[in-house]
């Protein structure tokens, strides 16, 4: 493991979060703006909506013990939880796709991943995600599912086909109604299991091994 690396993923990752701590103030301008208007992604173009950093830990954790090697998320945000795969795939010499449908987003992130001298292991599209990753192929050993909740089953559908046996499907929100209606209709799938973590807020989604 390369130390210095991880220390330029650990000081990005913690100037992220330092800035990520105005969240509350973005978050109420942002709610002020879907009140007079429609509940869209873009506004909330300037808020983090990070994962947590004990989250973020556990994740490389999981990564390094399973071993994962190929990683996508949907939900870039601001680079935030993607820094933390990628210190997990850095022990395992994995990859990750990650798509953002807002760009000013996306671009930060790309910025962030520069600065942590992990861009070379990011493929980070720009675009919904029913497109850029349209016609994915890869097997995925991790999905991680943090974007725009409404479309949590679309993307489960999309990319379903590149699940195998030991495929984790990382749920954060699990909370929200929308996440909710979503891991209900998964629930019917005989062939999968659910876990409940961090007091419901996240679930994972396994497959029942026969």
């Amino acid at each position: 493991m390369n130390t210095s690396q991880i220390r330029k993923i650990e000081s990005t990752l913690g100037e992220l979060y330092a800035d990520s701590k105005l969240d509350y103030i973005r978050m109420m301008k942002s709610a002020a703006k879907s009140i007079f208007g429609s509940f869209e992604p873009s506004n909330f173009k300037d808020v983090y909506l990070s994962i947590s950093e004990k989250q973020g830990m556990d994740l490389v954790k999981l990564i390094k013990t399973k071993n994962i090697k190929n990683v996508v998320e949907f939900g870039t945000s601001f680079g935030i939880s993607t820094l933390f795969l990628a210190q997990g795939i850095l022990e395992t010499q994995g990859k990750i796709v990650t798509t953002e449908l807002i760009e000013s987003k996306a671009i930060r992130a790309i910025e962030n991943f520069k600065k942590a001298n992990v861009n070379h292991l990011i493929d980070t599209r720009i675009g919904d995600a029913m497109d850029t990753l349209k016609g994915y192929d890869q097997s995925i050993d991790l999905l991680l599912l943090d974007g725009w909740k409404d479309l949590y089953l679309g993307v489960f559908k999309l990319l379903e086909p590149n699940f195998h046996k030991n495929t984790i499907i990382y749920v954060d929100n699990a909370d929200m109604p929308e996440t909710k209606y979503f891991l209900s209709i998964v629930a019917q799938e005989t062939r999968y299991k659910q876990e409940s973590l961090y007091g419901g807020k996240v679930v994972t989604i396994s497959m029942i091994r026969e």
